[in-house]
Formats: structure tokens, sequence, C-alpha cells
């Protein structure tokens, strides 16, 4: 297969394009909210393990939990997780049925040293969604809060200090949001002087609220833009052009907005079907790929001089990769992503599409057939090619990607797969990384693995 035809034009390209913290006050050894402190995807501590042996990496502890696919935050020594404890109905995993179920959202904060509970903060949550495990959105901390949005739109703003509530808004309640099937979905960022998540609609005053912009200190809304449903997927922030960029993927399409003002600078159409915008587009240089189930995908190509940007390509069936519950790894030209169809890690060469290898070990080893939706989620160490990965049947793994191929440097069962999507067990759930520990939870219990070299 022909090597990659584009690579990240300089060195200054990555140092500099920017994808802002989602909290000002983080370290590089905290993991503050969604794919880590820059939102990117890439865990940059060093003195990590290069390798897992056979026996495995040791276990520093466990700790009980409910259910959830809200992966954990890590910041200031504290693990903070989200889960749902159940207390009836019948807890039903049909992609078209919203089960109906009882209980309270819970957000656990513990000791990131020995996972001593420090705080908890719950309330009362039916549910009426799809898949109704527990909370989607890891929680988001910046300084002395911390951001939670559960699966029916109960979006708070909470004291790290002890979990005492510093504001809430209810989305169906205050802004008549529909609750999308399978839940609320996108993790809250914060920049600046702002909170942003993923709202959906049109709003009681008949203005659109795909993204709405919350003043994080008191809740208020800044200002509110699109006219689209809440689809799945988080908003970040870049800066292109010379201009910061607030891009949302929304079941219409990816769009770029003015965090500010939520002005709109450019859009590229898309339609996931079942309005599945879930998986981050994620940059590389002056691109930023996105994608979605089935053959829904495109390439976009970052204007280098204003807030522009143009279509370069479409994916179609056997080539690109079809994202859907992992956002992909975009690295020197080439994509890695676990396929929504096939259920296989692919890599794709950026300028085209073109598939270089694929390969089913991270996600069914030793199996080469199709599973749905099969699911490993991909973090880069630092600027290396070796990534930890977090398989959907509970393995860790380490392995080293390339446009050459996939090389596993050991694995070790991390914790259960205590979850079921179509017929088979998984779990879900997005680790975090920090303190040369992963933090890794199903439904069951949270774990920290000791990643020490």
């Amino acid at each position: 297969m022909s090597q990659p035809s584009f690579l990240v034009r300089t060195t200054c390209v990555l140092m500099t394009f920017g994808v802002l913290h989602t909290g000002g006050t983080a370290t590089a050894d905290d993991w503050p909210g969604w794919l880590g402190p820059s939102r990117d995807g890439v865990y940059r501590e060093s003195g990590i393990v290069d390798e897992i042996p056979e026996g495995g990496l040791p276990f520093k502890w466990r700790k009980p939990i409910a259910g959830g696919y809200a992966g954990p935050a890590v910041a200031d020594g504290k693990v903070f997780v989200f889960d749902y404890q159940t207390s009836s109905g019948e807890r039903v995993n049909d992609p078209n049925t919203r089960a109906e179920l009882n209980g309270r959202e819970r957000l656990l904060a513990l000791d990131a040293s020995s996972g001593d509970t420090l705080w908890e903060h719950s309330y009362e949550c039916p549910y009426e969604i799809s898949y109704p495990a527990g909370p989607r959105c890891t929680p988001t901390v910046d300084g002395d809060q911390v951001y939670i949005l559960g699966a029916q739109g109960d979006f708070r703003c909470l004291n790290v200090a002890d979990g005492s509530l510093v504001w809430s808004r209810n989305l169906p309640n205050d802004f008549g949001a529909e609750v999308p099937i399978w839940g609320f979905a996108s993790h809250p960022l914060v920049a600046g002087d702002l909170v942003y998540t993923m709202v959906g609609g049109k709003g009681k005053d008949g203005q659109g609220q795909g993204v709405v912009a919350f003043e994080k200190a008191t809740g208020k809304v800044r200002w509110k833009a699109l006219d689209v449903s809440a689809g799945y997927c988080a908003p970040q922030i870049i800066e292109a052009g010379g201009t910061k960029q607030l891009i949302v993927f929304h079941p219409q399409g990816v769009q770029s907005l003015d965090p500010a003002t939520g002005q709109s600078y450019w859009d590229v159409p898309m339609s996931p079907s079942y309005e599945m915008s879930i998986a981050q587009p994620m940059r590389d240089g002056d691109h930023l790929y996105a994608s979605s189930i089935h053959a829904e995908a495109v390439m976009i190509e970052l204007n280098s001089t204003q807030p522009d940007a143009k279509e370069l390509w479409r994916g179609e069936n056997k080539n690109a990769v079809h994202c859907s519950n992992a956002p992909p790894a975009f690295v020197d030209g080439i994509v890695y992503g676990t396929d929504c169809t096939q259920g296989d890690l692919i890599a794709v060469d950026g300028s085209n599409g073109d598939r270089l290898w694929e390969t089913f070990q991270p996600t069914k080893p030793g199996e080469e057939r199709f599973i749905k939706h099969g699911t490993a989620f991909l973090t880069r160490i630092g600027s290396s090619d070796r990534y930890l990965v977090m398989s959907e049947n509970g393995d860790l793994i380490i392995a080293e990607l390339t446009a050459k191929g996939y090389s596993e440097k050991g694995r070790m069962r991390a914790v259960e797969p205590t979850n079921e999507a179509f017929g088979r067990p998984v779990v879900w759930t997005y680790p975090a990384y920090a303190g040369q520990t992963a933090f890794m939870r199903n439904d069951k219990e949270i774990v920290a693995i000791d990643l020490r070299r």
C-alpha cells in the first residue's frame, strides 16, 4: 500500500495550533476532562512504561461504583467519576427503545492515591433513554469548580473541595430541549470565562440553541447558536487562520463559530445516520478529520490566513475509517481509528482516504470477523508512535502505530466488560491518565493501574 502523500508541514505547526486547555490551572500531570488537558487524546507525562509485561502492571487500588459511560477526570490529587445508581426498572440495550429507570446520578470525588471517597454529590434522575447504564459525559474540572452534564440534561457546577452545588440548569426544563435517544453526551468545554455544551433545537424564545455558551461562574446564558439537534459530540476550540474557533460537530455538519459570540465562520455539511455525530473531529496541522457511522466521513482543510475551510474528500465504502464511539487519532498525515461497520482498527492515508492496513487485535483479538461498533480508545503517548489502547473487551494495551502497521507491546485485563452491545460484552468508557497512572472503569468498579517505568 502507498505511503501517505502529505505530512504535517512543520514542527512549528504542531507546536502552535493551540487547542485550548479545559481549565487554565491544569498541569501536565492532570487529566481534567474529556481527552485530557488539551482535548487532543495525547498523554504527555514522562517516566511511564514502554511495554506491558506478561504478568501485567500492578493495580494501585479498586473502588466499587455504579453504571455509566462517563470516563473519569483527574485533577489536583482527586479522581472524579460520574455514575448512575439504579433503584428500579429494567436496563435494556435496545437502540430503538427508551428504557425507563428510576435512580440517582452521582458524582464521586476519590483520593487519587488511595481510591478513598472524599465526597459525593447525587440527585434523583429518572431515565428515559436507550442504553441506560448511566451518564455519558466526563466531568470537566476547572480550578475550584467541576462541571457535569447528566444523560437527561442536568447540567451542574460543583465546588471541587466539597461537592457543594454552585449552580444548576436542566436543559429540557430551562430550554425546552429534547433529550436525545441516547442521552445528552456533549462533554462540557471550559475556555476563558465560558463553559460550552450542546443543547439542541430551537428554544422557547425561537432562537437556535444547538450549542450554548454559559457563564461558567453563574450558569447564565452568554449566547446561543444553530437551529440543529444536539447530537452527541463535544465542542472543541482550536486556533487556525490566526483566529480562535469553536468547532461543533452536529447532525447536519461540522461548523466553526466565534467562541465569544457564536457567529459562524464556516461549515461543511455532513449528515450522520440517526443523528450520530459522536466522534470528535481530530486535527493534524491544517487538516481536520470528521467521521461517523456507515460511510460518513470528511477531510477538511483549514485556511491558514483566515477563519475559513474547505472539503478535500469524502469517505466511501471500503475507504477512510468511519468512527462511532471513539474519536480517531490523526498524526503525521495518518488517521487511526476503529471502524463502526467492520469493528477493526484501520490506518488511513489522510490525503485521499486510502486504507493502509487493518487489524482486529485491539477489538477482537484472534478473530478476523466483523463486529458491529467495535471500539478501542486510542491515547497517544507524547510525540511518540506508541499508544495506550483501551479495548472494548476491557484490556489495556500498549501498541506502536505507524503507516507500516500495528505492533503490540503487551496487554493486560484492566476491567471486565460489564455492559452489553449487539449480544457481546463490552466496556465503552474512555480512561484517564495522570500521575503515571491509568484510571479505568466499568459499570461495577474503577481501578488505578501503575504506569511507572
